[in-house]
């Protein structure tokens, strides 16, 4: 089906309208104008629908509110949801504010150390390393289960198999992450909130897989990072360690922030 011709006036106006809804989260309109290198008198007239901007001065407002050239055809909530699940109108101020502009000192960028009871076999231990690393305003991870892991449980091992991903969300009293496997295979929740320690670097919270209800295994445990940052010195060897263990061989805070002997409730 062919789209319909928009005449210019029918143009300027869902620009018109779209940019004023854009700029209704700034909360001054000079001060918006400043920051877009825009004549306050002339960006009025782009905001009424009465003028349109030149293709330069379109492509910079595109750029600055992280949308595209579909702000002249479309309701911009309408682009927001095709765009961006989460930071759009629908959602923006219940999870979009969340995943926005964490601070570093909050939960910095790099690598960590994470350790977690089993969710197969109760006796047994995970342990790995996730990449923390932030684009634009938004904080995401990145990491691998270990191959060896995969390999005793008879799942492929190929880096497609093994690499998950997510997106950090801030919380009043720590952090959240949505993560999940190459075409949402499985999925996890991960809740941490940050505890005293020597070098103010762990965290502990839990974590809850997505598996429906079964006697043979657990679907909710503890779970603790460990900033360690990217000295290749100390990350390397922590990669090479990931996987399956045993409770002994847990480093003494993670074993001491998981409480092995004391129930998740």
């Amino acid at each position: 089906m062919t789209a319909p011709t928009r005449s210019p006036s029918e143009l300027r106006s869902m620009f018109g309208a779209n940019l004023r809804q854009l700029a209704a989260d700034h909360p001054s309109i000079s001060e918006l104008a400043r920051k877009l290198g825009i004549n306050r008198t002339q960006f009025n007239r782009y905001l009424s629908g009465e003028s349109f901007p030149r293709p330069d001065v379109l492509a910079r407002i595109c750029r600055f509110f992280e949308i595209d050239a579909r702000v002249l055809l479309e309701p911009v909530t309408e682009i927001s949801l095709n765009q961006d699940p989460i930071n759009n109108g629908f959602l923006r101020d219940f999870l979009g504010t969340g995943v926005q502009n964490i601070p570093e000192a909050d939960f910095p960028s790099g690598f960590y150390r994470f350790a977690r009871r089993s969710f197969l076999d109760h006796d047994r231990f995970v342990t790995g390393v996730v990449l923390v690393a932030r684009h634009n305003s938004s904080t995401f991870l990145r990491g691998y289960e270990s191959a060896r892991s995969l390999r005793e449980q008879g799942l492929p091992t190929n880096p497609d198999a093994r690499e998950y991903r997510g997106i950090v969300s801030q919380q009043e009293n720590g952090v959240s992450i949505m993560v999940s496997r190459r075409r949402t295979l499985t999925g996890s929740f991960n809740y941490l909130n940050r505890v005293a320690s020597f070098e103010n670097n762990f965290w502990v919270g839990y974590v809850t897989r997505t598996a429906p209800e079964s006697a043979a295994g657990t679907r909710v445990t503890r779970l603790t990072y460990e900033y360690i940052g990217r000295d290749h010195k100390v990350v390397l060897p922590a990669a090479r360690h990931a996987g399956f263990t045993d409770i002994d061989a847990l480093m003494p805070y993670h074993r001491r922030l998981l409480q092995p002997d004391v129930p998740f409730n």
